[in-house]
């Protein structure tokens, strides 16, 4: 005996297979689930995105700060390097006086 023919198929807005119905009924669960999830994963990144940015704005005004002790800092050591100069500068004056070598001419 032949066996049966396969039943039609079923139309195109139902599922075909148990699994597929079965799956149909819990989404609106699980997608609730899910989103509710999201959003707390979503909220707790938020959080710590706002603690990280609280975190800049400090570091951006301590480094506002030091840049401008460091531009004191190059002023003062600028005006090192010239009175340093300066008294180089004279000693090399008295070198001319005394021939170079330290000794009198």
């Amino acid at each position: 005996m032949a066996p049966p023919p396969p039943p039609p198929p079923p139309p195109p807005s139902q599922p075909s297979s148990s699994y597929g119905r079965h799956r149909q009924s819990t989404v609106p669960q699980s997608s609730a689930s899910n989103k509710q999830r999201q959003l707390s994963h979503l909220n707790s990144q938020l959080a710590q995105l706002h603690a990280h940015i609280s975190d800049l704005e400090n570091l951006v005004r301590i480094t506002a700060v030091q840049a401008e002790h460091i531009r004191s800092l190059g002023g003062i050591h600028g005006a090192l390097l010239m009175s340093a100069a300066k008294v180089l500068g004279e000693g090399a004056g008295s070198e001319n006086e005394t021939g170079g070598d330290g000794r009198n001419k």
